[in-house]
Parts: structure tokens; C-alpha cells; sequence
């Protein structure tokens, strides 16, 4: 196959992997650069939402695609970063078979829970489930997720029993979470403030270590008395490993330009994401820094999903 070069690439429409389903907050980013980047390529970039596996089975379809630059995929942190802590059997490798283009953007974790349970605060919500070990069910957006670690990490450092109910992306998962389904969730903004604003969900806190500008009387998890807590969402660009490096190059450059249009920033932050942008070599070493982090603290809470 006639490999892409700078001066041909693109020639064709390129396919877009969005590893999460239809209004996800992947979606929205994904949808959002895709227009912006037909425009500055001269070629539609077709979004193709493969969500199952929590985002793994998006991410595969990267890693296996033809290394001509023509299907690149936008992923996020449980795919990318902990789904090798987690998977006894992946069938990817992120650090071997992806190559970084760019990161896209960075979001707390909110805690909320339905708006029916009587609890008003973390402190309280904590103390509730103290006193019912197991009896209270917790969505995520897929095994391996942020939204799945970060609860985890709350359950050890509290010393909580909550059973895991994961759900296949975070608009399936926060409607559990208002129809009472389950009682709580962590996910990102995007997914919880319509919710929110409607009064079905109530946010308890916030996973980053600083409060979030959106609701900025939510107390951080660090703030209750578990210092050092922080569990942010993050999504990025990828590609297969051994794509072209002129067209990741160029895709890096376009993204980032993108990132600095005021009406996309604009876009973006509304969906409760800070853009970040950067170098495809800083993403790989923030992947890399990612999954050490989190390693000590999946071994620590046990959690395996196969």
C-alpha cells in the first residue's frame, strides 16, 4: 500500500474512532474537532462511535487499523492508561500499538447521587453508606473508566462497600443514576450538569485537587480528610503505531490550532473540559506518567474486570 506523505495526505475522507457512544462528552469533543478539521484538511472526517468494552473495543479498532493515516480514533483515560492494569487479557498494548497525537482535554470526576437519597454533603453520603455495607449500587461509564478507578479509590481510602454497576458510556449511566437505578456515580461535568440543573442528581464533590470552577462550593475529596485524592478524566488523539509521523505532525498542529479558537475553547470548557493541547511526545509521557500512577492504586483496591 502506497504509504501517505505530507504532500498527498489527505486524499480521501478519514475515519474519526470515537470510543464512546452517541452524546457522550467523547462524542461531543470528537464531533466538535471533526468539522474544524474537515475545514483546514479539505476531507470529511467521519466520526464512527464505537463504544462496547468501555472504550476498548474503539481503541483495538485504532491499534489494528492500516498505518496510512486515514483512521485515527479519540480515546480517554480507561483505554489508554488503565485498562492495562485492569484487563488480564487486552487485546491492545497503548504503549506498543498507539502512537500520541495530542491531548485534547482534561475534567474532574463529580460525585452525585440521586436526588431521592438523604444525604446533602459528601461527609453525609460517606457516613450513609458506612452504615450500609453492600447495600448501595454505584454506576460508572465502563470497566476501567475514571469514573469506575475513582470510585474505587474513595471505597479504600474510606473504607466504603459499594457494589460496581458499569454501564456501557456516561449518558446510559447518569439516567441510572436519576431514575434511582443506582444510587450514585462519579463522571465528568458534561455528562452530570444537564442532570443537575434538572434536579435529578445532586453533586457531593469534586475528584480534582483543586475545586472546580463550575460549582465552586463543592468540597475536593481531598478536602474531606483524604489528602493527596485526585482522579481526573482525560481524552486524546491517537493513531496506530507507525502511521506517518509527517501526518501526525500535521494533525497535531491542526488540533492544536483548533484547541485555540476562541469559540471551540469556548465549546469546550462549557462541556466542563479545560482544553490542553501540547506535543505528541508530551502526551506519550503524560500516558506513560498516567500508568504509573495508577498502578499502586488498582493493585491496592483489587479491582480486575476479567
Amino acid at each position: 500500500m502506497r504509504r501517505a506523505t505530507a504532500q498527498s495526505w489527505p486524499a480521501k475522507p478519514i475515519r474519526l474512532v470515537l470510543t464512546a457512544p452517541p452524546g457522550s462528552s467523547i462524542d461531543v469533543l470528537g464531533r466538535l474537532i471533526a468539522g474544524e478539521l474537515r475545514a483546514r484538511l479539505g476531507q470529511p472526517v467521519v466520526p464512527d462511535n464505537r463504544p462496547q468494552g468501555g472504550g476498548t473495543v474503539g481503541t483495538d479498532t485504532v491499534a489494528k487499523a492500516e498505518r496510512d493515516g486515514y483512521t485515527i480514533g479519540l480515546s480517554f483515560t480507561g483505554p489508554l492508561a488503565l485498562a492495562p492494569l485492569l484487563y488480564a487479557r487486552l487485546p491492545y498494548d497503548p504503549a506498543r500499538d498507539l502512537a500520541p497525537i495530542v491531548l485534547v482535554g482534561s475534567a474532574p470526576n463529580l460525585l452525585a447521587v440521586n436526588s431521592a437519597l438523604p444525604v446533602q454533603s459528601a461527609r453525609e453520603f460517606i457516613d450513609y453508606v458506612r452504615r450500609r455495607p453492600g447495600q448501595l449500587n454505584y454506576a460508572s461509564v465502563g470497566n476501567g473508566s475514571s469514573s469506575h478507578l475513582a470510585m474505587e479509590m474513595l471505597k479504600a481510602q474510606a473504607g466504603l462497600y459499594l457494589v460496581h454497576i458499569p454501564y456501557n458510556g456516561a449518558p446510559p449511566a447518569v439516567q441510572a443514576t436519576a431514575a434511582g437505578d443506582v444510587q450514585a456515580i462519579m463522571s465528568n461535568p458534561t455528562s452530570l450538569m444537564p442532570l443537575i440543573r434538572a434536579g435529578r442528581v445532586r453533586p457531593l464533590a469534586v475528584t480534582s485537587a483543586q475545586r472546580w470552577p463550575g460549582i465552586k462550593e463543592l468540597p475536593t475529596i481531598a478536602e474531606l480528610g483524604y489528602p493527596g485524592f485526585e482522579a481526573v478524566a482525560w481524552n486524546g488523539f491517537v493513531a496506530p503505531a507507525g502511521a506517518p509521523r509527517e501526518v501526525v505532525e500535521r494533525l497535531n498542529r491542526e488540533i492544536n490550532a483548533i484547541l485555540q479558537v476562541p469559540d471551540v475553547r469556548q465549546r469546550v470548557e462549557a462541556a466542563g473540559w479545560d482544553p490542553v493541547g501540547g506535543t505528541p511526545e508530551q502526551f506519550a509521557a503524560y500516558l506513560k506518567a498516567e500508568r504509573t500512577r495508577w498502578a499502586p492504586i488498582v493493585k491496592r483496591a483489587g479491582a480486575r474486570v476479567d
